[in-house]
């Protein structure tokens, strides 16, 4: 049975986007102004990929105000972001526009995260396509992070990325933009995510005032969203406590360091299990940096630390750590223990200098 564009629109009242409008950060002006002089082509399915921390979501929403603005005067293409459309966008109630993420509001009003998009919401989107544009510009949907699709949501939306509705752009967001099956892939236009150079992620940061920018930096690889949010006093100084845990692999204890990190609910837990795994991820680059003969680049404050380690390590078990690392990466969106994934992971460490200790 079709459903009537009234109940439609009484769903999406409850879609509004969880989000504070945000501009385009100063690294992406170029890159957006460029694509959307090409406006007449824009893609249909439209695939931003790149590094956590660098906007890519802001940069797709800007790029769908964009889009659907109406006025007379764009700043070298960008939206106006004055007129009537702009100022909806803005505050996540344009009826054009709708925003899937993995999250939900419970009764209490709390917004929850959740372990995937779930179909329902892409059945949800696809209806919202299906719908003539209520301004007569364009309806525009965007997924993000869209790797975090279910199977069941990726073959979902499969038709509607095979035969969009004319006058619709999608675009879907990525990180881990391999994790997305073949046939989604294959149906999008890519678009690489533009990344900072290092004085605009500096002067970023120092214009949200945050103190220690280039450590800061350098711990989360150059991405300026994630260094900001890692300016926490708490934080850092857990970050010091387990880089000295392993810079002494001989006499660490996985169990109690495990028990340390864990505390708070599960999804706090969560992603911190994210962030400790990005860290470590880095220390064995920085190890296998060291090695070779270079210097760290993600823990530069412990050159002196890693030196002795690096001198330490097997370079194919190191290697073969990594690959592991990684691996566990892809899973971190799915339900699991995130203390007795942290105890694991560094009982497989502590492994790597079984058979020489650190001079």
């Amino acid at each position: 049975m079709a459903r009537s564009r009234k109940s439609i629109e009484a769903e999406e009242e409850t879609l509004t986007p969880f989000f504070e409008w945000q501009d385009a950060y100063p690294w992406q002006h170029a890159a957006l102004q460029a694509r959307l002089q090409q406006r007449a082509s824009w893609p249909q399915a439209l695939l931003i990929h790149g590094a956590a921390g660098i906007g890519k979501r802001v940069l797709a929403l800007n790029a769908a105000r964009a889009l659907l603005c109406e006025g007379a005067e764009k700043k070298h293409g960008e939206a106006c972001g004055v007129c009537e459309s702009c100022h909806y966008v803005a505050m996540g109630q344009h009826p054009d526009l709708m925003l899937i993420e993995p999250l939900e509001r419970d009764p209490s009003g709390e917004v929850k995260v959740l372990d995937t998009i779930p179909v329902d919401a892409i059945r949800r989107l696809i209806d919202f396509m299906q719908v003539t544009s209520h301004r007569q510009r364009a309806k525009v949907a965007v997924i993000v992070p869209a790797e975090q699709m279910n199977a069941a949501a990726a073959n979902a939306l499969l038709k509607t990325l095979e035969e969009p509705p004319v006058g619709s752009a999608l675009m879907l967001v990525a990180q881990q933009w391999q994790r997305l099956p073949a046939t989604v892939l294959s149906r999008c236009q890519r678009w690489a995510a533009p990344y900072p150079s290092t004085g605009e992620a500096l002067a970023f940061l120092r214009e949200e005032g945050i103190d220690g920018a280039e450590q800061l930096l350098a711990q989360t690889g150059g991405a300026p969203l994630t260094a900001r949010d890692r300016f926490d006093p708490e934080q850092q100084t857990w970050r010091q406590d387990w880089q000295k845990a392993l810079a002494q692999p001989h006499r660490l204890s996985p169990y109690a360091v495990a028990q340390a990190w864990a505390g708070g609910n599960r999804d706090d837990n969560k992603q911190r299990l994210a962030q400790f795994v990005e860290a470590l991820i880095g220390w064995t680059v920085d190890l296998a940096r060291i090695h070779g003969g270079g210097a760290a680049r993600y823990h530069v404050e412990c050159q002196k630390m890693l030196q002795p380690l690096a001198a330490a390590v097997a370079p194919s078990a190191l290697f073969h750590y990594h690959r592991s690392l990684l691996r566990q990466r892809r899973w971190l969106s799915h339900p699991l223990q995130p203390r007795l994934v942290v105890e694991a992971l560094l009982i497989e460490y502590r492994a790597l200098f079984t058979h020489r200790r650190p001079q």
